[in-house]
């Protein structure tokens, strides 16, 4: 008895319930422009989520360099328009871009990078894309986010 109330002291102690949402996603770029993730799911019991990038293959950020950007769907093209013109040392993403939900720098081979952001700025039933900025990578390097119902 005394065992088991021990275990379930220990449990409650726990940082992180055992029932608790998985907040974090992990996308390897590779050199071959591609992400290893076609979708994202993020749990609505999620206050924030984080997703790190972690660019695979060899090739410098100059020639290859990988980004991970959330935007709506239906911005995406404007968020690609506009990253371009930002160029390479705004890492392909037009400054204070409001259109961009979350992103992370632009990394080149053996690097990663995080970007954590509020749940509450996506919506249930919206529709969220995310893309590599860098020039004519988004046409392979792209996926879909939802927030689960």
């Amino acid at each position: 008895m005394i065992r088991q109330v021990l275990a379930l002291a220990l449990l409650g102690l726990s940082a992180t319930p055992l029932w608790a949402a998985d907040c974090a996603a992990t996308i390897d770029g590779n050199d071959a422009m591609q992400y290893d993730q076609k979708s994202i799911t993020v749990p609505k019991t999620c206050k924030q989520f984080t997703v790190t990038l972690k660019h695979t293959g060899k090739l410098p950020k100059a020639s290859m360099g990988h980004n991970w950007v959330l935007g709506s769907t239906a911005d995406e093209q404007g968020i690609l328009a506009d990253g371009m013109k930002a160029g390479v040392d705004q890492n392909y993403i037009k400054p204070g871009d409001t259109r961009v939900i979350a992103h992370t720098k632009l990394i080149g081979g053996g690097e990663s990078d995080s970007v954590t952001f509020p749940v509450s700025k996506l919506k249930a039933g919206d529709s969220y894309a995310y893309f590599c900025t860098f020039p004519g990578h988004a046409a392979l390097m792209k996926g879909t986010l939802t927030l689960a119902p």
